[in-house]
């Protein structure tokens, strides 16, 4: 499916929080080097979340930043492909536009603000409690370039059954937070490893254009 770049400020990310990896080179582009560290964000709940970050050594200018400093990062929450053992896995991070070292004590932000494509069905579930969740992959255009960020998304309650009637196609707007999870993968040999997956927990979604389900003429599908 092409999803239609319109120009627009579409992803948007607030990070504060603390250091707690340090910097190491990521790569390298036509001379520029860019790094990734994590930074921990508390919760209300005050659980954590831990999200890895990326920033040119454009934007550091020099800045040295070292683990337990506390940050504020303006960026974007941006994806990309890489193959492990063979196998292809998004890898998802913040990248860093603006960041400054906070020097004073304050609370910490964790906000993202998404306008995207539904690019996959969305796959709605209720817990053994009765709690509505639905996940859904966003296609985040990034504005003046040909290449569209794949975000996974997810909504509880009434959002998720909201959502969950949308099709593939259908623009929304999703505001929330970067979320860190743990869970346990078994691999082929029964070993179990733990892993962290990453994703846009949902507290706002909008629906900005509705993408109706193509209806198959009577015709074809008497042929099918």
């Amino acid at each position: 499916m092409n999803y239609t770049n319109l120009n627009e400020e579409n992803n948007t990310a607030t990070l504060v929080g603390k250091v707690c990896e340090g910097l190491k080179l990521s790569h390298e582009i036509e001379g520029e080097k860019f790094y990734e560290f994590k930074m921990q964000v508390d919760r209300l709940s005050k659980a954590c979340d831990t999200i890895p970050v990326t920033v040119s050594e454009r934007t550091l200018l020099g800045e040295e930043v070292k683990v337990g400093d506390t940050l504020k990062i303006l960026g974007q929450y941006r994806s990309y492909n890489k193959v492990f053992d063979e196998k292809s896995k998004l890898i998802l991070h913040l990248f860093a536009k603006e960041i400054s070292i906070e020097k004073e004590p304050c609370e910490d932000v964790n906000e993202v603000n998404l306008s995207g494509f539904i690019c996959k069905q969305p796959v709605y579930r209720k817990t053994p409690f009765g709690r509505e969740i639905c996940d859904i992959l966003l296609a985040v255009n990034r504005p003046n370039c040909h290449k569209s960020d794949y975000i996974p998304c997810i909504l509880w309650g009434r959002n998720a059954r909201f959502v969950s009637q949308q099709s593939v196609g259908s623009k929304i707007e999703i505001s929330g937070r970067i979320q860190s999870r743990e869970y346990s993968k078994t691999l082929p040999d029964g070993q179990s490893i733990t892993r962290t997956a990453y994703e846009v927990s949902s507290q706002t979604v909008s629906l900005v254009l509705q993408k109706l389900p193509q209806k198959t003429d009577e015709k074809t599908a008497a042929n099918q």
